[in-house]
């Protein structure tokens, strides 16, 4: 969730970026404080029932841990990037992406245990997204997408030419065997465009929507992707590479909404849809069983057998709405308005769902896996820290107002941002390796001199182990 495409001037204390990482064990946000109010600490790496967050800040970027529902913990704390607008970490090791308002052209890739940078690499037009798992780094512009071969930062491909997208909206699978990279195929209709990152080439071709997509989301798996359009009224579920229509469920009938977020549970069972509106959805992936055919007792009985047999006398889109689940259950949010994103995760052996809101607030709900409804409100933390209990949420509004973050244009401007030359190579390193970015649009790439310790991130505590190498 990138709030600093957002017009207007943040203050103090409000959200640059939210987003949970790979496997949902991680939420990173980034918000302007005015001043860091903790000493950083070292953290162990996420384990059984330990979550952690991450809080970027206009003098750096924080990591917390959640390992219950009463507590964030501060673990780690860097402060040498400011207005830091996108952190993404690769599931829970040590390896960071940072893009900064003063420089939102350059991607910093960070080992933040050791505090060094790996590499960087700057290219020619805004970044508006970063996507990491273990075989790939994605790179999204406003007309292009770059794909780096994780291991060592080389730019493998570009899509070029893409259909405008300036939300930088893209989704990519976390699992090695179904590598696959989602992005809007159109600006005018809701297509998604699937890309094997593993091969380099286009797999299919979704035509999801009537309208603009919205948001796109990738199971654990990397062969389901569900997708919402600008309307935001139904969310549908595809099969992937096949991209056959495997769900589709109805968020809403009144009105149109923005969806904020769209998130599978790690084992593919629930999916959630949050949106501008004070109401999150949660559906129940499964498929319905056929009831044997069942003679109506009741007027209302006879009524809606009727009802259900004259469908295929009315209009295509009502005969869907007969056919289109509802959720299982939902969340009442204690605002409207806020952009928002949401985790389906597992904390003390209990379904939680996590919303990280753009108000600055964490917000936990517990799940009922076997009744859903209606979710009750467990706990409010805020990103500094300190934590309300659920009858100071009710009550407290005073964090309820619209937020007002600053644009990638005017950060440019104030920050007379120049795009930097390529990083000199130093002793060993390929003298080709300039080019060869510089070509594929991404300049930049090698390592800093001196910096060759910071490139290996296999250690025993390291998840996943990789080496990262530029020769």
């Amino acid at each position: 969730m990138n709030l600093a495409s957002q017009s207007g001037e943040a203050g103090a204390g409000q959200l640059l970026f939210a987003n949970f990482n790979q496997d949902n064990t991680i939420l990173a946000f980034s918000i302007l404080w005015e001043t860091p109010d903790t000493d950083p600490q070292d953290g162990s790496e996420h384990a059984d029932g330990l979550w952690s967050l991450a809080v970027g800040s206009k003098s750096g970027y924080k990591f917390f841990s959640l390992s219950s529902v009463d507590k964030l913990e501060q673990i780690y704390e860097c402060t040498d990037t400011e207005d830091v607008c996108i952190v993404e970490r690769l599931f829970s090791s040590s390896l960071v992406a940072i893009v900064s308002l003063k420089a939102p052209r350059k991607l910093k890739v960070c080992h933040f245990k050791k505090g060094t940078e790996i590499c960087n690499y700057s290219y020619s037009n805004t970044i508006l997204a970063v996507k990491l798992n273990r075989q790939r780094l994605i790179v999204c512009l406003e007309e292009s997408l770059y794909i780096h071969n994780i291991r060592d930062m080389k730019v493998l491909h570009t899509i070029r030419e893409t259909p405008p997208n300036p939300a930088g909206l893209c989704a990519l699978s976390i699992n090695n065997d179904n590598c696959y990279l989602a992005y809007p195929g159109s600006a005018t209709i809701g297509e998604v465009q699937v890309f094997d990152t593993i091969n380099l080439r286009a797999a299919n071709m979704i035509p999801a929507h009537d309208s603009p997509l919205a948001a796109l989301a990738f199971d654990a798996s990397g062969t389901k992707l569900a997708t919402a359009s600008e309307k935001g009224t139904v969310i549908r579920v595809f099969s992937i590479p096949e991209g056959q229509k495997l769900f589709e469920f109805r968020r809403g009938v009144k009105r149109c909404v923005s969806i904020c977020s769209l998130a599978f549970s790690m084992d593919g069972m629930f999916l959630s849809a949050s949106s501008n509106t004070e109401t999150v959805h949660i559906f129940k992936l499964e498929a319905v069983r056929e009831k044997p055919p069942e003679e109506p007792t009741t007027w209302t009985g006879y009524f809606g057998k009727v009802l259900m047999a004259s469908t295929s006398y009315l209009p295509s889109q009502v005969t869907e709405m007969f056919s289109q689940g509802r959720a299982f259950a939902t969340v009442r949010l204690p605002f409207c308005g806020h952009k928002n994103i949401c985790s389906l995760v597992t904390i003390q052996k209990i379904p939680r769902l996590l919303v990280g809101a753009s108000d600055g607030y964490l917000y936990m709900y517990n799940l009922d896996p076997q009744e859903g409804g209606e979710c009750a409100l467990m706990r409010q933390h805020r990103l500094d820290g300190s934590m309300e209990t659920t009858s100071e949420i009710v009550d407290s509004a005073s964090h309820d107002c619209p937020l007002v973050t600053q644009a990638y244009g005017t950060a440019a401007a104030k920050g007379a941002y120049t795009p930097s030359s390529p990083t000199r190579l130093g002793k060993g390193q390929d003298a080709n390796l300039e080019a060869y970015t510089d070509d594929l649009g991404a300049v930049g790439g090698a390592c800093l001199e001196g910096e060759a310790s910071a490139l290996r991130l296999d250690e025993d505590s390291e998840h996943p182990p990789m080496i990262l190498r530029t020769d």
